[in-house]
């Protein structure tokens, strides 16, 4: 259970904040650049995205607020601070708990990610070696009940948790990987003939 106030903050300005940090661009590159590397200083994220150290450093600062990273302390001297990513496991709050103002931020949160993962789809397409392949998937539908569901998710997420590593504690060989899962009702469709007149 994540218990940090950054990945489920309890306010909507909180999820809010979150939301615009995660669309915004720099921060999302500097997001993506600590996944990659596992730990910087804003002098190399400033040097890898072409930014001033000033402007990574004020960026570093927000995400740490928002405790998406954190500072690394036996490394950090003087005013070289270096800095690692945090595991995001985020669920966002219920439509009837939410402000318009932060329906708009998950809103364009969720169109950017799905921009990205329509580039993960067809790279999964150009990079499928077969069975036995780095490249997975899988398209599936059946009958659930609601407490059914919930409960293969909860086993989804917990199926992460036993095979997944942090980048800390990855065996020789692990590569990071990209899942994606969602599941959703289909729209009610009526039966041959049984349709509007």
């Amino acid at each position: 259970m994540v218990t940090r106030p950054g990945p489920n903050p309890p306010t909507s300005a909180e999820r809010t904040a979150l939301y615009q940090t995660l669309t915004h661009p720099v921060r999302l590159r500097i997001l993506n650049y600590l996944r990659r590397y596992r730990e910087a200083n804003s002098t190399s994220v400033a040097r890898a995205l072409g930014e001033s150290t000033g402007t990574t450093s004020y960026h570093l600062r927000k995400l740490a607020e928002l405790h998406l990273i954190e500072e690394i302390p036996e490394r950090s001297a003087g005013r070289e601070r270096w800095w690692r990513v945090l595991p995001l496991d985020h669920r966002p709050a219920g439509p009837d708990e939410r402000t318009p103002v932060e329906e708009s931020a998950l809103r364009q949160l969720r169109a950017q990610q799905l921009s990205a993962d329509i580039q993960l789809a067809l790279q999964a397409e150009l990079e499928f070696s077969g069975p036995d392949g780095w490249v997975q998937g899988s398209r599936a539908g059946c009958y659930m009940t609601k407490e059914e569901l919930l409960a293969f998710y909860d086993e989804y997420i917990a199926l992460l948790r036993k095979y997944g590593h942090t980048p800390e504690d990855a065996p020789d060989g692990a590569r990071p990987m990209a899942l994606r899962f969602f599941a959703l009702p289909q729209p009610d469709q009526p039966a041959p003939g049984h349709g509007p007149e």
